[in-house]
């Protein structure tokens, strides 16, 4: 066991002499973003870093929700600047692309599709709120 303490202070973890551990963001963020590398689980690496499965995940619960920033590259094998991700991605083909005539009342329209849901909003929308949109969507799923 003193190993392992000496260990989680070597990253800043604060270890009291009760056993209580106080983990800083940046560190529950690196072990949380070792469990998304290819081929690690979330049991091996709780067990690396002395802690429960359980508390793990509730760490990744967080992250998921974006209460917990994880850095910018998981490790060098998963290659430099990939972040992680939560979201599932869907790739097509391109489309190709329509010859249409400029309508003064059509607009360029931004489309937002999830699932069978789509929506279409004016180019003018503000960011503000189609972020707002996106994370309703996103709130349903």
């Amino acid at each position: 066991m003193c190993a392992m303490n000496s260990f989680l202070r070597s990253l800043g973890v604060e270890v009291h002499a009760s056993g209580h551990r106080r983990w800083p963001d940046d560190v529950k963020a690196q072990v949380v973003a070792e469990t998304l590398a290819p081929g690690a689980t979330v049991n091996s690496v709780a067990e690396r870093y002395g802690v429960k499965p359980n508390q793990l995940s509730a760490w990744r619960g967080l992250a998921k929700k974006g209460k917990l920033v994880l850095p910018a590259a998981i490790d060098a094998s998963a290659g430099a600047g990939e972040l992680p991700v939560f979201a599932p991605l869907v790739l097509r083909e391109p489309e190709e692309p329509v010859e249409r005539e400029a309508s003064p009342q059509s607009g360029d329209l931004l489309r937002i599709a999830v699932g069978v849901v789509r929506i279409e909003l004016p180019a003018g929308t503000p960011a503000r709120r189609v972020a707002e949109i996106v994370h309703a969507l996103g709130a349903e799923a």
